[in-house]
């Protein structure tokens, strides 16, 4: 428009916006998310330079925590001094199901959930072992057979993509369960074989340590194999890190937690980020924000969200 603002004025806007009206639907989603039974974590680090008591060059974390494939995507992040295991325990009090995570041994502080392992990133051990290898070296063949089931898997779970949740759980248990139990037996051979310490080692020592999390997915059919749904949904934090680089004070970091929650769960539900927030700060304040069902008419996969809100193509869809 012409105008010249200061960035602290540009800031300033941005924690109040946060903190004022979106900050409320966040909430909302946030109760919502802890009724469901199955959910996906992550986490990221963010530097925060003045946090009291903390030097500036300390780390801090952004914790990820969304939905699964099943119903209206919700993503929210929370900005913690700390990688903790209480700040997921805390954000997750009430939560009871599937907590789909990588191996971060932080998660086993929460309480009443069962959790999920990723076998992306029992695959991508043995990807890594193999870059690490000499080209003369006579273990990329021990390597390439872990691979292998690895491999096996993901391809069962390709075939069964389009399956409904009853029937992929089936078939899960006819193809997928006697590669598990043949890739269990190989490990514990390759675990006499193999140094420890080596990027082998810690390959198989992996899907060992981690064996009862990546067999989980065998109990629900709507899990998924992977936890690259949390990654993908944390890639924007780690992308707009390098142009943005560090949150000034813990304010920010919080209302920057909140901003990408409502952007990303909307970008999530096919929507226009900028119109959708445009719609927010138009409705909310003229709305009792105590009132859940109004707020509910707010949500990104609320039927009455403004068409010119969502995307076209998802719209033709």
């Amino acid at each position: 428009m012409g105008i010249n603002l200061s960035r602290q004025t540009f800031a300033n806007w941005m924690i109040i916006g946060a903190d004022r009206w979106l900050s409320i639907l966040y909430n909302r989603m946030h109760s919502l998310l802890l009724k469901l039974d199955l959910l996906m974590a992550d986490e990221t680090t963010l530097q925060v330079l003045h946090e009291p008591g903390r030097s500036a060059t300390t780390k801090s974390y952004l914790w990820l925590y969304r939905t699964g494939k099943e119903g209206p995507p919700v993503i929210l992040y929370d900005y913690q001094e700390t990688r903790a295991g209480e700040n997921p325990k805390n954000f997750l009090n009430g939560f009871k199901g599937y907590l789909q995570v990588d191996g971060y041994a932080g998660y086993h502080k929460v309480p009443d959930v069962t959790l999920v392992g990723c076998w992306a990133h029992a695959r991508r051990m043995y990807t890594d072992a193999l870059k690490s290898m000499p080209a003369n070296s006579s273990k990329p063949v021990t390597a390439t057979e872990g691979l292998n089931f690895c491999n096996q898997l993901f391809l069962i779970e390709r075939k069964l993509k389009e399956l409904d949740p009853n029937d992929r759980y089936d078939e899960r248990l006819k193809q997928s369960k006697p590669v598990l139990d043949a890739y269990l037996s190989w490990l514990k051979i390759q675990e006499q074989k193999v140094l420890p310490k080596s990027a082998l080692g810690k390959a198989i020592a992996y899907s060992l340590n981690q064996w009862d999390k990546l067999v989980a997915f065998l109990e629900d059919g709507r899990l998924e194999i992977d936890n690259n749904r949390s990654e993908r949904s944390i890639k924007p934090v780690i992308i707009g890190r390098k142009n943005w680089l560090f949150a000034n004070t813990p304010q920010g970091a919080r209302a920057s937690a909140i901003i990408y929650s409502i952007v990303e769960t909307a970008k999530a539900n096919g929507l226009n980020p900028y119109y959708y927030l445009r719609y927010l700060f138009e409705q909310l304040p003229n709305i009792d924000l105590t009132d859940e069902k109004a707020l509910d008419q707010l949500l990104p996969w609320s039927s009455s969200t403004p068409v010119n809100c969502i995307v076209f193509n998802k719209l033709s869809k």
